[in-house]
């Protein structure tokens, strides 16, 4: 790799020099924290990658991936989502992941879009993985974005639950009723029922990239979060119901990539391939045993694969200029 993006502390486990870390009002004067990473100098400029991470998620977990994209020439730039990662907190407890409801989220994505676009060389790309590759779709699928093409890494568009989808919400909505919409759903880990012990083998393979995460949330306390609230999983159920809506999917026109694996324990392959099936323009790519959730953060055998079907994708839907 060029100057400034060699070796893989560097990149994983390091602010790669030059990149731009800030914070961002946004238009209720709530701060956001963002990072920019141009490309290395001399390298043919491609467009540009905004990235959105999933729940309780950060962006310093896919510094690896922004810079493997900077360094293929896109301008990169990442968020974290309000009352996440850096970008404060929506509840007293700062351990819980709460959110009144995912239209705010999509809003906040609508007005940083807009801000992102009057910079950002062209073509742009949006990018997003579980929870954030879920706001993606639908915020093209809403209008709140206009991408000319979307990527989404095991995008949260059903979960892998015991409880029947056509219940998920009225579940939620009971659970918001009988206490406090704000106290944790789960005691610990990324779903009901599996500790923290477990947290791995939901995530990814590789043991190494885990670490890494674990290795931020001790460098930077600020980025530590748990479980979700019961209110976030009502209002996380709506959304996903609200995709579901006849002719919605179907009317977005953008080249969309759904990369997806099928032994995922967080996020439904089912609502993934059926979500794909209704897109005009989407492309499906699967894995089996050997991926888990965290397709970007995966062993090195499936996140080359991961990265090479994204690589693929984007020069089919934009090719690079000549000249």
């Amino acid at each position: 790799m060029s100057a400034g993006f060699d070796g893989p502390s560097q990149f994983r486990r390091a602010i790669p020099s030059g990149a731009r870390e800030w914070r961002w009002a946004l238009p209720d004067g709530h701060p956001i924290r963002r990072i920019t990473l141009d490309p290395p100098a001399g390298t043919p400029l491609r467009g540009a990658i905004l990235f959105l991470p999933g729940r309780a998620d950060f962006y310093e977990k896919y510094l690896e991936t922004l810079v493997e994209w900077a360094s293929a020439g896109w301008q990169v730039s990442a968020a974290d989502w309000r009352g996440q990662g850096a970008s404060g907190r929506m509840t007293a407890n700062p351990m819980v992941g709460h959110i009144e409801d995912f239209s705010i989220w999509i809003a906040d994505l609508g007005a940083l879009w807009q801000d992102w676009v009057r910079t950002a060389p062209g073509p742009h790309v949006l990018a997003g993985h579980s929870m954030g590759g879920h706001l993606a779709l639908r915020a093209v699928a809403e209008g709140a974005a206009s991408p000319e093409a979307v990527v989404l890494s095991a995008p949260m568009l059903g979960f892998v639950t015991a409880i029947p989808e056509f219940v998920q919400q009225i579940y939620g909505r009971i659970m918001c009723r009988i206490g406090d919409p704000e106290r944790m759903a789960w005691e610990a880990s990324e779903k009901p029922g599996s500790s923290t012990d477990d947290r791995i083998g939901l995530l990814t393979h590789d043991a190494e990239r885990y670490a890494d995460e674990l290795w931020w949330r001790a460098a930077r306390p600020e980025l530590e979060i748990g479980p979700a609230s019961w209110r976030w999983v009502e209002r996380a159920a709506a959304s996903m119901a609200a995709l579901r809506a006849p002719g919605l999917l179907e009317a977005v026109m953008a080249p969309v990539l759904l990369l997806a694996a099928k032994q995922d324990a967080l996020v439904a392959w089912s609502a993934i391939e059926q979500a794909a099936d209704r897109l005009p323009r989407g492309e499906l790519v699967t894995w089996g045993p050997e991926a888990r959730h965290e397709l970007l953060r995966e062993a090195d055998p499936v996140r080359s694969q991961v990265m090479a079907a994204i690589t693929s994708f984007l020069d089919r839907a934009l090719p690079a200029k000549r000249g």
